[in-house]
């Protein structure tokens, strides 16, 4: 298999470790001038196109959000010929249709982050790129995602804002009423810099969100702690939805 002829990368978050039903799948260790990446980048066949899959907090969930070589990651696949990717990550319910659960293709989002390295272009010898960043998901490649979820009956939210937050801890009541008056209508760790990074190596990026929780203050019981043990119940039961969307929009 060549890796050149790679038709699109899934970059998985939490509880997605591995992409099911990979076929012909072969590793690759991909070193980069920024380092490392998360995981090795694992490159087969699905519906007969070359997907590479990486896991963004490693194969047994070992970096943090604000830990996670997110330019040695998009390098990486930058190396093998991605020129697609989607990433998929797991994130807090804000907006009252974004339960647990939830898939969403959002369209937009804000960054919360500090400290993030979120440019190729802070190191010598890179040029300076002004990324134009006003759409940070890729229509075209949204549509896609869309379009495939409809085909395998797959309920989605279409569009939705995606706040990234600096993590490892889960964001208060405070900050969450702050993030909806600023217009989020999701929360999670991981949304940034990899977009903005895919956007500086041109290439097509878009996210498919899942709900694993209301965020701090939301929902039906808005008082109710929120259960790490019911995030991993509802990240396995959603994710599990996932593939079938990847296979819709490769079988095009």
């Amino acid at each position: 298999m060549n890796p050149a002829a790679i038709d699109l990368a899934v970059i998985g978050g939490t509880g997605v470790y591995a992409f099911p039903g990979l076929q012909h799948a072969r590793r690759h260790r991909v070193s980069t001038r920024w380092g490392e990446p998360s995981s090795a980048i694992v490159v087969g066949e699905v519906e007969g196109k070359c997907v590479a899959f990486l896991a963004r907090h490693g194969e047994g969930h070992t970096l943090a959000p604000h830990r996670i070589n997110y330019r040695a990651n998009i390098d990486a696949l930058h190396e093998l010929g991605v020129r697609r990717v989607v990433g998929v990550n797991a994130v807090g319910g804000i907006r009252e249709d974004m339960g647990p659960r939830v898939l969403a293709i959002p369209d937009q989002l804000i960054d919360y982050t500090t400290g993030r390295t979120s440019s190729f272009c802070d190191a010598e010898g890179e040029a300076v790129l002004h990324a134009e960043f006003g759409e940070p998901y890729t229509e075209s490649l949204r549509r896609g995602l869309l379009e495939a979820a409809h085909r395998a009956r797959i309920a989605v939210v279409a569009g939705g804002c995606y706040g990234t937050t600096q993590g490892p801890r889960l964001e208060t009541r405070a900050e969450i009423a702050r993030m909806r008056r600023d217009g989020c209508d999701l929360v999670g760790m991981t949304g940034m810099p990899e977009a903005a990074l895919a956007r500086e190596r041109g290439q097509d990026y878009a996210c498919i969100a899942v709900v694993a929780n209301w965020a701090a203050g939301c929902g039906p019981d808005p008082d109710a702690p929120i259960s790490l043990e019911e995030i991993h119940a509802h990240l396995a039961a959603a994710t599990g939805q996932v593939p079938a969307i990847v296979r819709a929009l490769l079988a095009v």
